[in-house]
Formats: C-alpha cells, structure tokens, sequence
C-alpha cells in the first residue's frame, strides 16, 4: 500500500498482552521477581502485572485449568522494552539471581536477553539504542542484526534504581510470533491492519508503525503447520493502541474490506489473525 491513509498512524504502539497459564501462581512470582514487574491486582482466575501502575501482562487460569501445552502457532515472544542500558543490566542480575538465561543478543538496534517463563513462554528483556545508531543497509532498509551480547560490559552497568524492579517506562515494545505462513503474515499486518515491513526473509517478518524497528515480529523457524487453538496456553490476546477513533475506524473498514471479521468490545474491536492469534484495538488519546 502506498497510500499513506492506509498505515497506522506514528503513536502506535503495542499496550496489554494476555497468556493463558495453568500455575498462575508460579507464573506471577516469575513475571515480578525475575521480570521485575508488579502485581496489580488479582482476581479470581486473572492476576494483572504491570509498572507504575500500568497494566502490561494479564495471567488468566485458574486452578482447574487444563491447558495443555502448545505445538501450533501462537507466542515466540513477549518482549518488553527496558527505558536504560542500566535498567537492563539490573535485569541481567535478576535472571542470573533466580533464573536461567536463555540467550543474548546485540541487534544493533537494542540489546536483548532472552529466557522462558515457568509454563514455556518466551520473553525478551531489552533496550533500545538511539535511533540516530541503528544500523541501515546499503539500500537504505533497517538491518536487525543478531551478534553476541557483552554480558560482562552490560552487567557492569547494573546497580541503579531499578534493581529489584523494572522502573517507570517499561512498557511492551513489540510482539514476536510463530505463523504457519510468511505470506499470510504479511497480508493481515500490514496490508489489513496497516504496519510496515520494516525488514523480511524467507523465514522472518518484521513490521512496525512510527519508524519503530518492530512492533510485531513474525517467523517459521519451528515449522508450525497449525493455527494456535483456544485450549492451549500461551498467547490469550495482544493489544494494538491507535492514537484516535477515526485511525481505530479506519483499521475496521480495511479488515472488513479485506474479508476479516471484526467484533467490536467495550473499548474497541477486536479480530483473529489467520494463524488465531487475537488481536484487540483500542484508542487512546
């Protein structure tokens, strides 16, 4: 698409994700003591995690949930964005101090950690070098990088206020996803909704809105031949925030042109991916 009407507008940015879990105890002692978040507030089968009072993971099962453990597509990653290299290096501490840590990376445009959360879900802690820095290829396209981490350089700057908690600024930076198809990744993202491609691979798709490297990541790397189901753990939702109600109106009628089938919620509308991943839209001012 060329016409600029037709992609979302720069504030986009991702807001809440949701994960289906069967030990929502254990996985809220994961998300605040090795994440760094805060527990909200709990209900009787959903515990809200978040930083500064915003909400940025909901946990939903109960003790009779049976879940079973997902072989489709569905959650690579959630990652949140940490707003310092020191706030990341606290992080480091924390994974070491009670986790394992999965992997590291330098992308060149952020630096990130990696592990999994106690029912398989992947996470990425990272941070954002400046835009001014991030690397570019000889046509001018963003180049993500993946290099190994200095461990030793990024530890070295732990011990700020953050070191027991992720701080204020916190937030979802992207999503990253297994599809069944690159193709029909691409066709949803960011011909229906409106991202741009902001770098592809046979195997790999980024896309993102506001110049952002990624809000939404997309691959095929494990094979996933099927669509993500309700039963299994893992990805519940993902929220997509649009700064305006004519930006969120404008998504619709591009869904519902594109033969997508939209619901509309309390604060938005909501609409499945072609691998069933549920995306809500909400604006916010």
């Amino acid at each position: 698409m060329s016409d600029s009407t037709a992609r979302l507008p720069e504030p986009t940015r991702l807001g809440r994700t949701a994960l289906t879990v069967t030990d929502r105890v254990t996985t809220s002692e994961f998300y605040r003591d090795v994440v760094g978040l805060e527990i909200l507030h709990r209900e009787p089968s959903t515990t809200v995690l978040g930083v500064d009072e915003t909400p940025l993971l909901e946990l939903r099962g109960d003790e009779t949930a049976d879940a079973r453990p997902r072989a489709e597509a569905g959650l690579y990653h959630n990652a949140f964005r940490l707003p310092t290299r020191g706030a990341l290096g606290d992080a480091l501490v924390r994974v070491r101090d009670g986790w394992t840590l999965d992997g590291a990376s330098d992308h060149g445009v952020s630096e990130a950690l990696y592990l999994t959360d106690p029912e398989g879900n992947g996470v990425e802690l990272y941070r954002d070098r400046d835009r001014a820095d991030w690397p570019h290829s000889a046509d001018g396209g963003l180049r993500i990088g993946s290099e190994p981490l200095d461990l030793e350089a990024l530890g070295a700057d732990a011990g700020g206020e953050s070191a027991d908690a992720a701080p204020p600024g916190t937030t979802v930076g992207h999503i990253h996803l297994e599809v069944t198809s690159i193709d029909a990744a691409r066709t949803f993202y960011a011909e229906l909704l409106g991202f741009d491609v902001t770098m592809a691979t046979p195997t790999a798709l980024f896309l993102a809105a506001g110049g952002y490297h990624h809000h939404i990541g997309a691959n095929t790397w494990n094979g996933r031949s099927t669509p993500a189901s309700d039963d299994t753990r893992g990805l519940a939702w993902f929220e997509v925030v649009v700064p305006a109600d004519d930006a969120l109106e404008s998504i619709r009628t591009r869904l519902e042109n594109g033969g997508a089938s939209v619901t509309e919620t309390d604060d938005g509308l909501e609409v499945t991916d072609p691998d069933g991943n549920s995306v809500r839209l909400v604006s916010v001012p």
